[in-house]
This record gives structure tokens, C-alpha cells and sequence, in this order.
């Protein structure tokens, strides 16, 4: 076999991916995301079709609750639906339609609870247009498409209801159910079809938009191309630090298997090939051939790797190509927040030492926080084992993981808590001065700054200073921007730059000392700081509930701070204008407010909690026009296509409700 082949490299971003060589240079349509079948709202099609000449279509609505149409659908005058609400439990509902003179159709949403179903009802003899993938991404909701593609992963619920993501060489797109071979579907459409990753299919399905990513709902298969090549196993899909041989086992029908691996993976290097051919049988006039293929991968000096082989295979009309990918394990980079942030996305392994400044409350499963340090501070996603250790806001911890992002902003991703180093314990000035010194315990103590003097009456760089509960005086021997503040310059400066005086409250995290007889906190972190008010001046516009932002004000100040939050908590008073759920499960509820009650210049509220900060326990608990103040940090939330939301984006709650406060 030619080296020069074997050494030349196609990449792969996916874990398992099979596509025809015409579809090679993938590029994604969407990313990957999850959604499961809800038990609790269920149709029995959600793409409902009414002959041309007019008559009726009955579905089957299965819900765990009261339904309705949902309010803000809107019913052509050309259809009639019946019942639009039902009681818990199956009901019937017919679509009539009058005769039409060429297609058209209608969208609609039931909602029971918290739970949201969408129907596309379709009538007449509709076009399917055959398209690439990209185009069908393109266009236009509703509209029935043709598409082919190979099989390059499976989604959530893939085995009953056909889940998967297909491509072509312009992109990929989500199937959302699919029908079995009678033409019913979630019915296991899978081993219906025989499908596996990497066949190639045709499939006709309406186009929808769920989250803004583009999918083919409820498809027909129309054509199915086996791959001439697939995987059987590996003996590792993980590689350790010290490197060692990684062995791909392929079964094929064609002449030969040719494996080529990207340039830039210059650690992984081909060793060589065995190949046993099927043996012929009365069942099996044309088996398939088995071959091993065995790499050498180096030793990694640096962080996690990975890397994608693929392998080609014809028979002289039709070619196919399959990849493997894999991940090498290396040292784990101990860095500061702010070199976490500048590294690039991908599966070098970082460890991060922090205090949790804030529970990141857009994530239902609770593994989520910030973590902060003298650099700077970053999201973690999902660290596994956070929950369970028990850490809470104010605490100092150690995680690792890897640096991803979500719409560009970076966040640790696939992380691990791994080290409770301090459990911090809130206490007053008075409570910290009885504490025994200990370097190993670590408490947070508020006090207003009564000097920004050292012990000695200097002025220094070092925020060495004293805080006064107004009865008792604790000095601060050193405050810092944040945990880990080395040495030298990073534990200068911290006072002057944020303009911090005389009379402003400040928050410090640290142990107890004592020296030369004066009781000190040492250690440094500065968890929070709070400017004085004047009290001839107010409450601060915006910043207080006595003084809340109008909804417009609150839209300008979200586009004035950006995608990234400035850590204030701002309140703004409006109506609700539109609910988008309440969930009693997780306790909050996501809604709009505007000054005069309509949609057209809104916030989103995210995730909001209940009056008081309390979860939301009735669905019933607020409806549009209530009159409502909401408190919150604000943001100009940006998806991935650059699409801009104001929003209330956490720490939100509703701090009145018609009036009324808790």
C-alpha cells in the first residue's frame, strides 16, 4: 500500500461519522442538542394533512393535564378545529378544512402546563422539493422538503422514534421522528429499515425550527444505500498519557480498506493492516471482509488530545468512508481563571482553584456555578459532583475540565469537582474576633471601612485596612482582587483601582491571625464590595425597588452592558406581556414585561423565581397584564446567529406582584 496515501489526513469532528467520499468537507447545519418525547403532552402526529378537496383529519392528543390551542396561535379562517382544549387524559381532535385550489397550511401550538406541542396542518397536494442540506436549513418552516444524506449520529430516543442527524456535503440536519416501513411512527423505524451510521438516505419531511436549529419532523424514507464500510470496534476510544497501540476493526465490501489520518495529528502514525476474508455461505453469497488496523500513538507531554482516522472503501461504482475518533489523556494545566479564558476551545484539561462567587441558576440539574480568582471569573457547566459535595457560594474549591463555549462565551465544560478546599463560614466582626487562630479555617466577615490605613497609620498598596461593625474594629491585613493573588503586582492595587473610600461596606474572605497582639483576617480575597450612599442623594435609579427602571430604560441599559453581566443587580417595573411557561418542577417561570403590556419593546425574564425569591408553586401564580417589579442582573442576551434579547438573566425574581411584596 502507498505511503503516501496512508499519511494523508482527512479530519472528522465526530465521534463516529460515516458519509460517501462525495460528501467529504461536512460543515455542521446545527449543533447538537437534546430533547426527549414528552409523556406528559403527546400527539399522535404533529404534521396534519387534509386532502384538497376539503374533508377532515382526526389526531390523538395524550396529556397528563388539562390542554388548549394555545392563545397566541392564530386559526386561518379556511380551518376548523374541534375540541381546542381538552381534559387530562386521550382526546380527539378533527382539523376540517373547505376545498382548496392549491396548497396551504397553518402552524398551531397546544400547551398543558408547562408543556408545548406544535401542529403543522397541511392542504392539498404539496411539492416536495428536492434540496441539500444547507437549503433545506434555509427554508421556510412548514414546507415539505426532500433530502439525502448519510447517517452521522444518533439523537435522543433514536431507537423508538428514528432520531438521528444526517449530512451532505453542505451541512447537517436533525431528523425528528421518523416512520417505519407501514408507515407509523415511533415504532422503530431503525431496525424497521435496517438503518445503521453511515447509510446513506433520502427522506421527505416538513421543516421546523426548534431552539434555533432547523430539523425534517415525522420523514418518510424514500431510499436507503447501505455503506460499503463500517466500524465494528476499537480496542480503546481513550488513550493514556504514555501512548501505545490503538487497533480499529472494520467489516467491508469492496476492494480493501484505506485509512488516512490528518497532518496535523503527527502523534498518531499507521503500523499496519490484516485482513481476513468472509467466507461464502448459502445464506451469505457475498460476505463481508474483516480488516485490523493498528496505529502507534506517541506519548503526550501536553493536555487531553483527539484526533479522527478514517477509512475509504469502493467497489469500483460506489465508495464510502467511515471515521474513528479518539481522545488521548494528558497532564492536567493548573492555570489561573484568566489563562483558562484565553486558551481555545477544545480537550486539554485545565484545573481551577476559586471561590464560588454564584450558582448559575440556567441549569436544572444544580452542577453549575462561577468561580472566581485574582484573574478573573468563569462559568462551570455541569461539573459533576458539585451537587453532591455540598459547596456553596462562598466557598473555595478546585475543578477541572475542559475550556469550551456556548454562542462565544467560554465556560469549563465535561467538568469534575474535585476538591472542597475551604468550606466558608459567614460570620460578624464580633463572632470572628472570639474565633481561635487557624490557617486552615476560613470564614467571610462584612464591615464598613473605617481606614484605609495599615497597622503601622500609612498609607500603602496593599489594601491593608480596617472594617467596624460600629462597635468593633478588625484589621484586614491584605485585600486582593480575588483567590490566589501571587506575590508582586497582583496583590497591588485592588483598593484605589475600583475607587474604594472610607464608609464603603466590604466582604473579605480569610482566616484568623494574630500579630504582635492585633487580631487580623489574612488571606486576601475580596469577595465583594459596596459603595457608600449619600443619604441627601436617594436610591439609585435602577438599583433600588424605591427607584426601578421603566422597561425601556431596562432594555437600554441591558444593550449598554452586553452579553456579559456586570454583576449589579437592577430593578425594573412593567407589565407581563406573554408567558412562555411556568414550571412548578423547577420552580420558576420565563416571561416578558413591557411598559404597556404588548410585545413590542420587552424583557425576557429567565428563569424568574416567585415573590420572595421562592419558587414557583401554582402555574396559576401570575398572568399577563399583572403589574410586576423584577429584580435581577441584566444582560443583552446573543444566541449563535447574533440575535439580541434583553434579559433579566439571573439571581431574578419578582419583587412585587400587583403591589404586593414577601
Amino acid at each position: 500500500m502507498n505511503m503516501k496515501t496512508m499519511n494523508k489526513k482527512i479530519f472528522s469532528a465526530i465521534t463516529v461519522i460515516c458519509y460517501c467520499l462525495t460528501m467529504i468537507g461536512l460543515a455542521a447545519c446545527s449543533d447538537d442538542f437534546e430533547r426527549s418525547y414528552n409523556d406528559q403532552l403527546r400527539v399522535s402526529a404533529s404534521y396534519v394533512s387534509i386532502v384538497a378537496e376539503g374533508g377532515t383529519t382526526d389526531i390523538t392528543v395524550s396529556a397528563g393535564a388539562d390542554w388548549a390551542v394555545d392563545a397566541t396561535s392564530t386559526i386561518p379562517d379556511w380551518l376548523t378545529i374541534s375540541p381546542t382544549s381538552g381534559a387530562a387524559g386521550e382526546s380527539v381532535m378533527s382539523f376540517t378544512a373547505t376545498a382548496a385550489n392549491g396548497a396551504r397550511t397553518a402552524k398551531l401550538k397546544i400547551v398543558s402546563g408547562s408543556n408545548v406541542q406544535e401542529i403543522n396542518v397541511v392542504q392539498g397536494e404539496t411539492v416536495v422539493e428536492p434540496v441539500t442540506v444547507k437549503e433545506a436549513c434555509d427554508g421556510a418552516d412548514g414546507k415539505t422538503f426532500r433530502v439525502t444524506g448519510a447517517i452521522v449520529r444518533w439523537a435522543s430516543n433514536a431507537e423508538k422514534y428514528g432520531n438521528c442527524y444526517i449530512a451532505d456535503e453542505t451541512g447537517e440536519i436533525q431528523i425528528y421522528g421518523m416512520a417505519d416501513k407501514t408507515g407509523k411512527l415511533q415504532n422503530y423505524p431503525l431496525a424497521s429499515w435496517g438503518l445503521e451510521l453511515g447509510d446513506v438516505i433520502t427522506v421527505e419531511g416538513g421543516k421546523s425550527t426548534y431552539k434555533g436549529e432547523a430539523e425534517l419532523v415525522d420523514v418518510t424514507v424514500v431510499n436507503v444505500k447501505k455503506s460499503l464500510v463500517k466500524i465494528i470496534e476499537a480496542n480503546a476510544d481513550t488513550i493514556g498519557i504514555d501512548g501505545g497501540t490503538l487497533a480499529v476493526k472494520l467489516a467491508f465490501k469492496g476492494k480493501g480498506v484505506v485509512p488516512t489520518v490528518d497532518d496535523q495529528y503527527t502523534w498518531v502514525r499507521y503500523k499496519d493492516m490484516s485482513i481476513t476474508s468472509g467466507v461464502a455461505t448459502a445464506v451469505e453469497q457475498n460476505p463481508a471482509d474483516t480488516a485490523i488496523v493498528t496505529f502507534a500513538i506517541e506519548p503526550n507531554a501536553g493536555g487531553d488530545r483527539s484526533a479522527s482516522i478514517s477509512f475509504s472503501c469502493t467497489n469500483g461504482s460506489a465508495s464510502s468512508t467511515t471515521a474513528f475518533s479518539f481522545v488521548q489523556l494528558g497532564a492536567i494545566i493548573e492555570a489561573p481563571v484568566s489563562d483558562f479564558l484565553a486558551a481555545e476551545v477544545g480537550d486539554t484539561q485545565y484545573r481551577i482553584t476559586g471561590v464560588v462567587t454564584e450558582l448559575y441558576d440556567g441549569d436544572s440539574q444544580g452542577q453549575s456555578f462561577y468561580i472566581k480568582d485574582y484573574s478573573g471569573q468563569a462559568l462551570v457547566y455541569r461539573a459533576a459532583g458539585f451537587k453532591e459535595s455540598g459547596a456553596k457560594v462562598g466557598d473555595v474549591v478546585t475543578v477541572v475540565g475542559k475550556r469550551g463555549a456556548y454562542n462565544n462565551n467560554p465556560q469549563m465544560t465535561s467538568g469534575t469537582f474535585e476538591l472542597l478546599k475551604y468550606s466558608v463560614t459567614k460570620v460578624t466582626i464580633a463572632e470572628f474576633l472570639a474565633k481561635p487562630d487557624d490557617k486552615e479555617t476560613y470564614y467571610m466577615v462584612t464591615g464598613t471601612i473605617s481606614s484605609l490605613k495599615n497597622s503601622k497609620g500609612e498609607d500603602n498598596d496593599y489594601g491593608n485596612l480596617y472594617l467596624t461593625d460600629g462597635t468593633n474594629e478588625l484589621y484586614v491585613y491584605g485585600c486582593y482582587s480575588g483567590w490566589g493573588a501571587p506575590k508582586g503586582d497582583a496583590q497591588k492595587g485592588f483598593i484605589a483601582a475600583n475607587g474604594i473610600e472610607v464608609g464603603d461596606k466590604l466582604t473579605m474572605i480569610g482566616y484568623k491571625s494574630t500579630y504582635n497582639g492585633l487580631i487580623e483576617i489574612c488571606g486576601g480575597t475580596c469577595f465583594a464590595f459596596e459603595k457608600a450612599k449619600n443619604p441627601d442623594e436617594g436610591p439609585t435609579h435602577g438599583e433600588d425597588a424605591a427607584s426601578p427602571f421603566t422597561v425601556a430604560e431596562a432594555v437600554a441599559k441591558c444593550q449598554a452592558i452586553g452579553n456579559t453581566s456586570d454583576g449589579v443587580i437592577y430593578y425594573a417595573k412593567g407589565k407581563i406581556s406573554s408567558i412562555k411557561e411556568v414550571s412548578t418542577s423547577f420552580g420558576n417561570a420565563t416571561f416578558n414585561i413591557s411598559d404597556d403590556g404588548n410585545d413590542a419593546n420587552f424583557v425576557t425574564c429567565f428563569r424568574s423565581k416567585f415573590l420572595g425569591n421562592q419558587a414557583f408553586a401554582d402555574e396559576n401564580a401570575i398572568k399577563t397584564g399583572d403589574e410586576v417589579i423584577v429584580c435581577g442582573k441584566l444582560v443583552n442576551y446573543k444566541d449563535k446567529d447574533g440575535n439580541e434579547t434583553p434579559e433579566f438573566s439571573g439571581n431574578v425574581y419578582i419583587y412585587s406582584l400587583n403591589g404586593k411584596t414577601e
